[in-house]
């Protein structure tokens, strides 16, 4: 449905709703004089504002504020639970699963084990457990955002790289979600997701792009180009794990073929055994074997900043990265090289930034409803 033609009464309406609900959003809770000062309008135009999106039951009453003298003002925020949406994290054992509103308000995680199920009965069984864990009417959930491991290809809606999820069909996945489920569907690598959680988030929030090398029990590798994830033309980029490892590295492990052999995470927890408790020692050597992963990344892509994510890179925290920078300095000079900044859940992190966006989409989609 075609909005209100801007200049009309229809539009300034939907255009003054909108500015309510986004200082709303952005403050918490506001009286009705609060938003008419932070949006420059008169206290009239500013109560009719709220009148509108009280009525419409995106916004109610949470409290009073004292007036002196006068009477008290009632504040108002953001009816949050107008729509939900649910984080999921898959990895090879389990599925990690959260609420997500448009306040983007912290809430608890919910862990449901894999076993062999359909994939749509893993993903309701992943919403229903994330909503009893927030006390979430899973009637309210209308779009999830998952990350795995593997690749999801826009154009076929097909799935690669997907050993992680043994039982997934590789053809159609997004489209037999979203049907079964009845809500909208969204599919990502868990490196892009952790990605956007470190723009949002972490190391990479003041950096005009960088790559997040990951370095858990499987490579990946994601580039952020001026905030936006480059997914390559099937979904595929990124999968640097199956890059073969430069005949110079051949010293570092005789037996390895490509990075995943050489930096993954079987082959970290070999290096931490062999070196028991001189963990100095051990991460020096690690950050010979990781420097040989960052080269390709600077060659090609020649990133503002290099992040080291995943298990590995969140463990080896600012020391690793500092003995990787120096590894590659004789080569390549000072580079940026600097440890993740997000400590906790990256995947879902980013999973619930994404969902933020379209939950709250989906709540001014309902301020052009009612704007006529």
């Amino acid at each position: 449905m075609a909005g209100p033609v801007r200049g009309t009464p229809g539009w300034l309406r939907e255009t003054n709703d909108r500015t309510a609900l986004s200082l709303l959003l952005e403050h918490g809770v506001l009286t009705r004089s609060r938003i008419g000062e932070l949006s420059g309008l008169s206290k009239p135009t500013a109560a009719q504002m709220v009148a509108r999106l009280e009525t419409a039951g995106l916004i109610h009453v949470v409290g009073e504020v004292s007036g002196g003298r006068g009477p008290n003002a009632a504040s108002y925020a953001v009816r949050t639970d107008r729509m939900l949406g649910v984080a999921i994290d898959i990895d090879a054992e389990a599925i990690r699963s959260t609420v997500v509103d448009a306040a983007g308000a912290e809430r608890p995680i919910a862990v449901t084990p894999l076993a062999g199920r359909a994939p749509e009965e893993d993903i309701r069984l992943a919403v229903d457990a994330a909503c009893a864990a927030s006390d979430a009417d899973p009637q309210r959930v209308g779009a999830v955002c998952i990350g795995v491991q593997g690749a999801l290809d826009p154009r076929t809606d097909e799935l690669t790289y997907i050993e992680t999820l043994p039982g997934w069909p590789k053809q159609g996945i997004r489209r037999r979600l979203s049907e079964a489920l009845g809500i909208a569907v969204h599919i990502d690598n868990d490196v892009n997701l952790a990605a956007l959680a470190e723009r949002t988030d972490g190391a990479g929030r003041d950096t005009g792009g960088f790559a997040l090398l990951w370095l858990d029990e499987g490579l990946g590798l994601s580039v952020d180009q001026g905030g936006s994830v480059h997914r390559g033309a099937s979904g595929g980029a990124g999968e640097i794990g199956y890059l073969p490892i430069p005949r110079s590295a051949a010293e570092l492990d005789a037996d390895a073929r490509d990075l995943q052999d050489l930096i993954g995470g079987p082959a970290v927890a070999r290096l931490a055994a062999a070196h028991g408790p001189d963990q100095d020692a051990f991460l020096r050597e690690l950050a010979r074997r990781v420097a040989v992963g960052v080269v390709p990344v600077l060659a090609l892509l020649d990133p503002e900043l290099v992040v080291l994510g995943g298990a590995t890179g969140l463990a080896g925290g600012p020391r690793l990265a500092e003995l990787v920078t120096a590894e590659l300095r004789p080569a390549w000079g000072d580079r940026s090289v600097v440890a993740t900044g997000v400590a906790a859940h990256p995947v879902l992190r980013g999973a619930r930034e994404h969902l933020a966006g379209v939950v709250r989409d989906a709540l001014f989609a309902e301020v052009s409803r009612i704007a006529p």
